[in-house]
């Protein structure tokens, strides 16, 4: 990998991460073409740890909300009045809507990195998925509200976000999508989809760390590049994606993936590339 690609993909992960349109899928995409070999470790690693730039612009993106989450938690563990605040049972919820990815994540753990990057699983995912977020959005009352969150919600709405785990399917997709079919509203489905990617996000690039040391990775220095750089693209990304699901449906992110999945067919079909990187 050189400058260029590290850049490249610093800026795919922090334009997509928080978009409905798969940041793996995209990151597999990208880096296929370039020549990448999408399944080699070091690879991996490189577009798991340069999350941490991502997580990082989220975390001061919602600094106040997850302060105020964090507060209310550890007072309503020592207090039964402190118990009785809103943000306790939220802080809770979070939490609670965080296990399955990290249970899923971690059992199928060597399949997710081996079997299923590949540019095929990417193609059929990106439509599939789409197809859930347009029924998710035609079905969608949007009469339930951050105050009616529960625990059923939490954990349909965090089981949802493990199949982001595929690439193609986008964990912010697979969150709102599950919330707009739960009733919630749009922008309470992003940020609370946003809230459970904080932990998802930490422990998938905490789990690399060790691998790419182990691997060599790219690099130190193409390492800090590229999240340094999705770190400054995500936080400009997560601010307009909340303004964006407050005014808009999400079905043109279903008409961009359905046509990025029939280019990405036509090019693995004709030999263009390969299902794990760009053909000789």
């Amino acid at each position: 990998m050189n400058l260029f690609q590290a850049i490249i993909l610093g800026i795919v992960e922090g334009l997509t991460e928080f978009l409905p349109v798969s940041s793996t899928g995209h990151q597999t995409i990208v880096a296929g073409l370039m020549g990448l070999q999408i399944d080699d470790p070091s690879i991996t690693s490189f577009i798991a740890v340069i999350q941490i730039g991502a997580i990082a612009a989220l975390v001061i993106y919602l600094r106040q909300d997850i302060w105020r989450l964090l507060k209310a938690w550890v007072r309503g563990l020592g207090s039964a009045e402190a118990r009785r605040d809103p943000s306790y049972r939220e802080a809770w919820l979070v939490i609670i809507g965080s296990l399955p990815i990290a249970v899923v994540g971690v059992v199928f753990r060597d399949f997710i990195k081996g079997p299923l990057r590949s540019l095929w699983v990417v193609a059929i995912a990106l439509i599939v998925w789409g197809v859930v977020m347009l029924i998710a959005e035609y079905v969608a009352k949007q009469d339930r509200h951050e105050k009616d969150l529960d625990l059923k919600d939490a954990l349909i709405i965090g089981g949802t976000q493990a199949l982001a785990l595929i690439p193609g399917v986008s964990r912010s997709g697979a969150t709102i999508s599950a919330g707009l079919m739960l009733g919630i509203d749009r922008v309470t489905a992003a940020r609370f989809g946003f809230l459970l990617g904080i932990p998802a996000l930490a422990g998938a690039a905490v789990l690399e760390v060790p691998d790419a040391i182990r691997s060599g990775g790219v690099g130190l220095f193409l390492t800090l590049v590229g999240t340094a750089v999705s770190f400054v693209v995500a936080y400009l990304t997560v601010a307009w994606m909340l303004r964006f699901v407050s005014r808009h449906t999400i079905r043109v992110f279903v008409w961009y993936r359905w046509a990025l999945a029939v280019a990405l067919i036509i090019a693995l079909s004709t030999g263009f590339v390969t299902a794990n990187g760009v053909s000789a």
